[in-house]
C-alpha cells in the first residue's frame, strides 16, 4: 500500500467503502421474498427493509456539505463508516422485523454521509485534469457491487442464516475504516460555520416525502392513493419552497448557485438517465431472464457479471479519454452507446439465444461507463472547489430520486402493460411479458437518446478555465 501515491490511497480507502453499501443493498434485493417467510409477514411490511434505507439516505445527503465544512470531510467519512458498521451489527443481532428495518435505517443514514463525501476526497486530492481517472477507478464500486451482489446475497440465503446478509458487509467495512484513518487527508474546517436548520427541515421533508412515496408505489394502486399522492404533491412543494428559501440566505445549507454553471446542470441530466437507464436493466432483466426464458437466479447473476466488468473498464478508460480530450469525446458516445443497446434489448423475440441478450447487456455496460462517472466529473470540475461537497450531495440526491423515479415507472409499466396486452384473444402471458419488457426497454432507450445532444454542452478543464 506504501508504494501508492498518497491521492490513490485516498481512492482505495474510499472505493471499499462505498463498495459495502452498495454491496449490501444490492444483496439484499433479491431476499425479501425469504424475509416474507422468516419473519410471518407480508411484502408491503418487508419493503420496509429497501424504502427506510433509500428515505433515510436521501434525508441525511443535504447535511454532508455543512458537515463536511464544519469538521472535516475525512471525519465524517469515518463516522458515516462507523455509523454503517454499526448498523451491519444491529442487523446480524437483530430477532425481529422492526430490529431488521430499524438497522437499515442506520445504514441508509450511514450511507447518506458516506456516498457525497467520498467524491468530495477524491476530487480534494486530485488535480481537475486527473479527476477523471481517479473518479473512474472509484466507480467500479458503484458497478460492480450492484452486479455480483444478488449473487452473493441469492447463495448466503440459501446456504446460511439471513443475519449473514449483514455480516458479510462487516470485514469489508473494517477494511474501509483501517485505510480511511490512516490514508484519507485532512480537509480545512470552519468552527464558525452555522447551521441552516430551517434549509434542512424543509429540505428533508420534501426528500424524505418523495422518497417515501416512490418506495411504497410499486403498484399503480399504491403510487394512486391518495396519501400517495399528497405526499409526491407536498414534497415537491416543499423542495419549490427550499429553493427560495435557500436564494435568500446568505449561508445556505445547499448553495443553489451551483446550477447556474451550465456544464454542472447538464451532467445532472446526464447522469439522470443514465440512473434511469442502469435501473430500468437491473429492474427489468431479471423478469426477462426468469419469466420469459424461465432461467434460474444463477444464470440471473451471469447476466451481470460481464457488464459489469465492462462497466467497470470503461469507466477508466473513459475517465482517462475525459482527462486528456473532454467530456465531449466521452460522454455523448457512452449515451448513444447504451441507447443503441437498450434499443437492442427491445428487439428481443422468443427464439433469441442467452448469449445475444448477455453481449447486449455488456454494451450497455460500456456505455454505463463512459457516460455516467465522466458526466458526474466534468460536472463536478466546473463548480468552485469549495462548493464540491455540497455538489456531490446535490448530484447524489437527484440520482437517489430519478433511479426511485425510473423504478416505479418501470413497475408500474410491467404492471399495467402486461395486464393488457394478456387480456387480448391468442396472447399467453409468456408472449406478454416479453412484448411489456421490449416496450419498456424502448422506453428506456427513448430517454438516454433525448438526454445524448443536450451532453454536447459540457465543457472540459480546459475550456472551462478559458471562459
Amino acid at each position: 500500500m506504501k508504494k501508492l501515491p498518497n491521492k490513490w490511497l485516498v481512492v482505495v480507502s474510499v472505493l471499499f467503502g462505498t463498495f459495502t453499501v452498495i454491496l449490501n443493498n444490492s444483496m439484499l434485493n433479491p431476499t425479501l421474498p425469504r424475509f416474507i417467510e422468516i419473519f410471518d409477514s407480508n411484502a408491503v411490511a418487508v419493503g420496509w427493509i429497501l424504502t427506510i434505507f433509500m428515505v433515510s439516505m436521501g434525508m441525511t445527503m443535504p447535511l454532508t456539505g455543512y458537515f463536511g465544512e464544519r469538521f472535516g470531510k475525512k471525519k465524517v467519512y469515518i463516522t458515516g463508516l462507523a455509523i454503517f458498521i454499526a448498523g451491519s451489527l444491529s442487523g446480524f443481532f437483530s430477532q425481529t422485523l422492526s430490529m431488521v428495518i430499524i438497522s437499515r435505517a442506520i445504514q441508509g443514514m450511514a450511507g447518506g454521509l458516506m456516498m457525497p463525501i467520498a467524491m468530495a476526497l477524491i476530487f480534494n486530492s486530485f488535480p481537475r485534469h486527473e479527476r477523471g481517472l481517479a473518479v473512474g477507478v472509484y466507480g467500479v464500486a458503484a458497478m460492480v457491487a450492484p452486479a455480483i451482489g444478488p449473487t452473493i446475497g441469492g447463495v448466503l440465503i440459501q446456504y446460511l442464516d439471513w443475519p449473514w446478509l449483514f455480516a458479510f458487509n462487516i470485514p469489508f467495512g473494517l477494511m474501509g475504516l483501517f485505510l480511511s484513518v490512516n490514508f484519507l487527508e485532512r480537509t480545512e474546517t470552519d468552527p464558525e460555520k452555522k447551521f441552516d436548520l430551517g434549509g434542512f427541515l424543509i429540505v428533508t421533508l420534501g426528500i424524505g416525502a418523495v422518497l417515501y412515496a416512490l418506495g411504497r408505489g410499486k403498484t399503480l394502486d399504491r403510487l394512486t392513493d391518495p396519501v400517495n399522492l399528497i405526499l409526491i404533491l407536498g414534497g415537491i412543494a416543499a423542495v419549490v419552497v427550499f429553493v427560495f428559501y435557500e436564494n435568500r440566505q446568505k449561508d445556505p445549507l445547499l448553495n443553489l448557485s451551483v446550477f447556474k454553471v451550465p456544464t454542472y446542470a447538464v451532467s445532472i441530466v446526464a447522469t439522470s438517465s443514465a440512473s434511469i437507464g442502469l435501473f430500468s436493466g437491473i429492474f427489468l432483466l431479471p423478469l426477462l431472464v426468469q419469466n420469459v426464458y424461465g432461467m434460474n437466479e444463477i444464470m440471473t447473476g451471469l447476466l451481470f457479471l460481464p457488464a459489469a466488468a465492462a462497466s467497470g473498464l470503461f469507466m477508466s478508460i473513459g475517465g482517462r479519454i475525459l482527462d486528456k480530450k473532454g467530456p465531449k469525446f466521452v460522454v455523448p458516445p457512452g449515451l448513444a452507446i447504451m441507447a443503441l443497446s437498450t434499443f437492442g434489448l427491445g428487439m428481443l423475440k422468443l427464439s433469441t439465444p442467452f448469449w445475444w441478450i448477455v453481449v447486449l447487456n455488456t454494451i450497455r455496460g460500456v456505455g454505463m461507463g463512459m457516460g455516467n462517472m465522466p458526466a458526474t466529473t466534468s460536472g463536478m470540475n466546473a463548480i468552485p472547489e469549495q462548493l464540491v461537497a455540497q455538489g456531490s450531495a446535490m448530484n447524489n440526491i437527484i440520482r437517489q430520486v430519478s433511479s426511485s423515479l425510473g423504478i416505479v415507472f418501470f413497475s408500474i409499466y410491467y404492471e399495467v402493460r402486461r395486464a393488457q396486452i394478456s387480456s387480448l384473444p391468442d396472447v399467453d402471458m409468456q408472449a406478454a411479458t416479453l412484448q411489456t419488457l421490449n416496450e419498456a426497454f424502448l422506453v428506456s432507450a427513448v430517454v438516454l437518446a433525448i438526454a445524448m445532444p443536450i451532453t454536447f454542452i459540457l465543457k472540459g478543464v480546459e475550456k472551462e478555465r478559458g471562459s
